[in-house]
């Protein structure tokens, strides 16, 4: 049986035909929606989203050849190249009627749990936590990749089954009002708010501004819904008045879940809970932990018991560029790339020392930290304030400061006197890449760190094939990978 009916779409898509299947059926059926035309699209419906580097419109003819049934405009286009028995929709606009699918296709979902996530790192580790415990207990469906936007969020919706018990979003933010906007699409039952900090401050402006912005989505939750918050970030309090339902986790004293102690053991690690309960973790680092503190608390509302909860937990995997520890020519490389704030860079160096202490040397690659807004030099600033402990403390034997903003960083660091440990590159170019590369020795540990627009992976990139493996696709199943990093 399809997943989605034309004669049930029609009004929610409120759309005129350019072009009518033939032969035609009111009750077509559709086994998803997309946006993508590389993807297998066999019996879906393709909606042409105009984006910032491309334009859906021109991929109607690809989309056709990749399976889809039904194309979804928002202008005339150039019916030639298309097989007649593929439907031509015009409406509004295409991105308006993809949250309008959403929104309809959400209230379908009466018996399953969405779980919304959401906070200034630590979401998408928090949610990959969550597939790891959920996946083999329930039926369900994860958002992929990041998948935090005003695409990205609808996209899960729909790809959500009625037979499923959870669907696990990710919401992310920009802008004022993005994070109200996409709860109230997904109406969660559970809403889980991790650690906030200094995230998309070019937006938002302050730190108060980015607590207020994530807290939207505790006014969207489903009527006996649940609020799962960090007990770390006391703005956060302030705005649980309205929520009935509340779990607070983190180390706070007041914590309803707190992390009382962790340490490694048999090749991974492990966390109690208020003294008590103790749980495997396969991720490192204090921050992960505390993101393995919010799983337990959803686990728990979902009906799963202790040891279901341990092996989930035990089983998790890093995502791509997201603190993936690899071996590269027997260098311990540590690829943080994916992205950056100064809170996720604090828990990426800590957790990097933690794991380092038997290496020859260790060795920072580290770039700006973007969308920090008026705070770029100050944060950037601090940072290097932060590096000189850690060159007294740890030791450090170089670090490579990569863009313009982190210019403060290495202005501190040699004003200190440090500039003999110290490079400093304005601007990351292939040649440079491959100059960084190449300077690495085996023994080294090497931690790279950066928002994404650094695309610090070039740097692996130039490492060879082993190094390119893990930068496009290639599954890391470390017990010591982990994930400090997103935004």
């Amino acid at each position: 049986m399809s997943r989605f009916r034309l004669d049930q779409m029609m009004p929610t898509l409120a759309g005129t035909w350019l072009q009518r299947p033939e032969p035609f059926d009111p009750e077509m059926g559709f086994e998803g929606v997309g946006i993508d035309s590389r993807e297998n699209l066999k019996d879906y419906v393709f909606l042409a989203i105009k984006g910032e580097r491309t334009d859906g419109h021109a991929y109607l003819s690809a989309a056709a050849r990749a399976g889809a049934t039904l194309l979804v405009v928002e202008r005339e286009v150039d019916l030639s190249d298309l097989p007649p028995a593929v439907g031509v929709l015009k409406v509004d606009r295409t991105r308006a009627a993809l949250v309008r699918l959403a929104r309809a296709h959400r209230r379908s979902l009466t018996t399953t749990k969405v779980i919304a996530v959401t906070g200034s790192a630590g979401k998408t580790t928090t949610k990959r936590l969550l597939q790891s415990v959920l996946a083999p207990q329930f039926a369900g469906t994860c958002a992929p990749r990041s998948f935090n936007n005003d695409i990205g969020v609808p996209l899960t919706l729909l790809g959500a089954s009625p037979r499923d018990r959870y669907v696990l979003v990710e919401i992310g933010t920009n802008a004022p009002g993005e994070i109200s906007r996409l709860a109230q699409l997904a109406e969660p039952d559970i809403g889980v708010i991790t650690m906030i900090g200094h995230s998309h401050l070019e937006g938002l402006g302050s730190v108060a501004a980015v607590i207020r912005e994530k807290a939207a989505i505790l006014n969207h939750l489903r009527e006996d819904g649940w609020a799962i918050i960090n007990a770390d970030c006391p703005g956060l309090r302030d705005y649980l008045k309205p929520v009935e339902n509340t779990i607070l986790f983190g180390e706070a004293e007041d914590g309803d879940l707190r992390l009382t102690d962790r340490g490694e053991a048999d090749g991974g690690w492990w966390f109690r809970i208020n003294d008590r309960t103790r749980f495997r973790l396969a991720l490192p680092g204090r921050h992960n932990a505390v993101n393995a503190l919010a799983v337990v608390a959803v686990a728990r509302r979902m009906g799963l018991n202790e040891q279901q909860i341990d092996e989930g937990l035990s089983r998790a995997t890093a995502e791509q560029m997201r603190f993936v520890r690899q071996r590269v020519a027997g260098i311990d490389l540590f690829n943080d790339a994916y992205n950056a704030n100064p809170e996720s860079m604090v828990a990426a160096l800590d957790t990097f020392v933690e794991l380092t202490s038997d290496a020859s040397r260790r060795i920072l690659v580290l770039g700006d930290m973007l969308e920090l807004g008026d705070q770029t030099r100050m944060l950037h600033a601090e940072l290097g304030e932060r590096l000189i402990k850690l060159h007294r403390s740890a030791p450090i034997a170089r670090s490579i400061l990569i863009g313009s903003a982190m210019h403060a960083a290495a202005e501190v660091l040699t004003e200190a006197g440090m500039s003999d440990r110290l490079e400093y590159i304005g601007e990351l170019d292939q040649q440079a890449a491959a100059r960084i590369a190449a300077s690495f020795e085996s023994g080294d540990a090497v931690l790279l760190k950066g928002s994404r627009g650094m695309a610090l992976e070039r740097i692996v990139d130039e490492m060879g094939p082993s190094g390119r493996n893990q930068t496009n696709g290639g599954a890391v199943l470390s017990t010591a990978g982990g994930t400090p990093s997103e935004t």
